[in-house]
């Protein structure tokens, strides 16, 4: 037998023996975070072309949503800001070319690309992370294509090319100030959830190109034994001085990154993670991940595990056992390559079973909440049916999002649920709607009486409050000759759950309500 068939049949026995453990436990999880990354950048997600009208994003945009509302996901994370440019309308940062077809021409029609998609995105009762590249200022290094308002005319000397790209140079605090003012900007501008940095701190490496920052090294670098140090240091200041920030503007927003997967190798570091992967976060991107989480810099971070469990240079397993370790009570959420499904050589990724298997996987992890899913294109095109298992088996109930304690955050209220009333095959309930409430949980039992409030499947519907102090919800999915029992929770922009509000009971018979409470 040779390895790839050994490798195969390794899968599909741990495979078998995960999923029949967790069928025993009926792990079923009531908080789990389930999210996709929505790529921008040479509009590999969204939209499909640059310059599309208003009516073609919009569309375009809710096609996405329900999409993803339907595979079971609770969370996006949208590229607004690809590459030093902003798919807002932005006073400091230019028009994204990837939403309009050049650098700082205005979209064709007036509106807010942001403001639409995070209200689309919050009608549906999901979270609005705005995912930063944050040192990437172009693709190339044609100057003479960008914006007349790109800060590269005002301050080129912010700017360094390397890789055949054009980045802001981590070592000068001007251009710290600058990201700062930017994730400021956006955080004043609009209701988003989080603020999320991708991996690319530091460029990856180049074949046989240096960094060009001796000269700054020579000028910044006093006190540093080595020049790596110091760059560490640089994008130290960078994280501190966002999450800093935020948490003084507004502490509810999280902070969160998704860094390259292998933070050091064990032969690297003794702390690092049982892998041999070529390079790593810490040596080469000079991302200092596991720091920032000592810190409490970042509120979670998405490590990138773009491998197959059983991989020998980089094994998934063993690197959600290292992230689990080393979260220092922080969210860990994994960055997970649906991209890879039916497109790699690997047997492993030529399996339905690989992506079900990594869910199951975190699962059992208690320090792991859940999964982000790169790409949003590749779960659409639902190879191997992978998308399909995800709806119908995986998430096929809803979840509220893992509590983050340490964001601090007074308690919600509890709701308070009217009676119900019966109208053409529509349930309704008035609800008055707590401070600090933030998301409303529905819970429906088909039975005279609650249930079993930790099962997911008693969740009818997460609705997002939107700021206003009652709400009617509606439940038009009700069989004749059952009965239906409802309570309503609260939770806060850290997913702190009220207590349950009283509860409402009906009968239904010949298509009217008997309320029985």
């Amino acid at each position: 037998m040779n390895d790839s068939k050994i490798r195969l049949f390794a899968f599909l026995l741990l495979f078998c023996i995960i999923s029949c453990s967790i069928n025993a436990q009926e792990i079923v999880p009531k908080r789990e975070f389930r999210g996709a990354w929505i790529a921008t950048v040479a509009n590999i997600d969204f939209p499909s072309t640059p310059g599309i009208s208003r009516d073609k994003f919009n569309k375009e945009w809710i096609s996405t949503l329900d999409f993803l509302e339907q595979t079971g996901l609770n969370a996006v994370f949208v590229q607004v800001r690809p590459s030093g440019d902003a798919f807002y309308p932005s006073k400091i940062a230019p028009w994204s070319k990837y939403l309009t077809g050049g650098s700082g021409k205005p979209p064709r029609e007036k509106f807010d690309p942001m403001k639409t998609m995070i209200d689309e995105t919050h009608q549906r009762g999901m979270e609005f992370h705005a995912w930063l590249n944050p040192y990437r200022a172009s693709t190339d290094t044609l100057v003479g294509n960008l914006s007349k308002t790109h800060p590269y005319h005002s301050h080129p000397e912010w700017f360094v090319q390397y890789g055949g790209k054009l980045y802001f140079n981590p070592a000068l605090p001007e251009v710290r100030n600058y990201i700062t003012e930017i994730v400021l900007e956006i955080i004043m501008e609009y209701d988003v959830d989080g603020i999320h940095f991708d991996d690319y701190f530091y460029p990856y490496p180049a074949a046989g190109e240096l960094l060009p920052d001796a000269e700054d090294f020579a000028k910044f670098g006093y006190g540093y034994l080595t020049i790596d140090d110091w760059r560490r240091s640089n994008v130290n200041a960078l994280i501190s001085q966002i999450s800093s920030m935020i948490k003084t503007i507004s502490p509810h927003v999280k902070f969160g990154v998704s860094p390259f997967g292998v933070w050091r190798n064990k032969s690297q570091d003794s702390a690092g993670s049982n892998t041999r992967a070529g390079i790593s976060a810490y040596d080469d991107l000079f991302a200092d991940v596991r720091f920032w989480l000592e810190k409490g810099w970042v509120d979670y971070v998405a490590p990138q595990l773009y491998w197959q469990i059983g991989f020998q240079i980089a094994d998934y397993e063993q690197l959600l056992d290292w992230w689990h370790k080393n979260s220092f009570d922080k969210h860990v959420y994994t960055g997970n390559a649906i991209y890879k499904v039916g497109n790699h050589a690997d047997p492993a990724w030529r399996s339905p079973d690989q992506i079900p298997l990594q869910v199951s996987l975190n699962r059992i992890f208690p320090n792991i909440q859940g999964n982000i899913f790169y790409n949003t294109n590749s779960l659409k095109k639902n190879l191997l049916g992978v998308s399909d298992s995800l709806r119908l088996h995986y998430f096929e109930y809803p979840a509220i999002w893992p509590e983050m304690k340490y964001l601090n955050l007074p308690e919600p209220g509890t709701p308070s649920l009217g009676k119900a009333s019966f109208k053409k095959g529509v349930l309704k309930m008035k609800c008055r709607i707590p401070k600090g409430a933030y998301n409303l949980i529905v819970y429906r039992f088909d039975d005279r009486r609650p249930g079993d409030y930790n099962n997911p499947a008693n969740i009818l519907k997460i609705i997002r409050t939107n700021g206003v102090k009652t709400i009617f919800i509606e439940d038009r999915n009700i069989e004749d000759g059952k009965n239906y029992a409802y309570a309503v929770s609260a939770t806060n922009r850290q997913h702190t759950e009220s207590l349950l509000s009283d509860w409402r009971g009906v009968e239904v018979r010949k298509n009217r309500i008997k309320r029985i409470k």
